[in-house]
C-alpha cells in the first residue's frame, strides 16, 4: 500500500509543479506584481514533496533495498530542499522584492531532480508502476 502511495503521489508531485512553473512564467513573463497565489502553489508543489519523501522513507522499510535506491534518495531530498529553500527565500523577502524568478527557477530545478532521481530507480518519468 505504501509503495502504491508513493507511486501514485508523484503525479501529484509531477503536476504540482508544472503548475507552479507555468504560473511563475506567465508572472515573470508578463512582468505582474507579485501575487499570493505565487506562495500558495509553491507551498503546495514542496508540501506535496515533502510527503512524497516521507511516504519514500517508509518504503525503504517495507521493500527490498538496491543500489540504485541510494541515488534515488538523495536526487529526492536534494529536489525537497531546493523547493523548501526556493519558498523560505522568498517568503522572508518584504512584499515589494518578491518575484516570480525564484519560483520559476526553484520548480525547475527540483521538477529536473526529481525526473532525475525516477530515472536513477530505472522508471519513466510518467510509466505507471502498477
Amino acid at each position: 500500500m505504501l509503495f502504491a502511495a508513493h507511486s501514485g503521489l508523484r503525479f501529484l508531485v509531477l503536476l504540482a509543479g508544472l503548475f507552479v512553473v507555468l504560473y511563475a512564467l506567465v508572472g515573470f513573463f508578463g512582468k505582474r506584481e507579485y501575487s499570493t497565489a505565487m506562495g500558495r502553489l509553491a507551498a503546495v508543489f514542496t508540501g506535496l514533496l515533502h510527503l512524497q519523501v516521507l511516504t519514500g522513507v517508509a518504503v525503504l522499510f517495507t521493500r527490498p533495498f538496491y543500489n540504485s535506491i541510494i541515488g534515488h534518495l538523495f536526487l529526492m531530498l536534494l529536489a525537497a530542499a531546493v523547493a523548501q529553500l526556493t519558498s523560505s527565500v522568498v517568503k522572508r523577502r518584504p512584499q515589494e522584492e518578491k518575484t516570480y524568478g525564484p519560483h520559476l527557477v526553484g520548480a525547475v530545478v527540483a521538477l529536473g531532480l526529481v525526473a532525475a532521481g525516477i530515472l536513477a530507480i530505472g522508471r519513466g518519468v510518467l510509466q505507471s508502476t502498477m
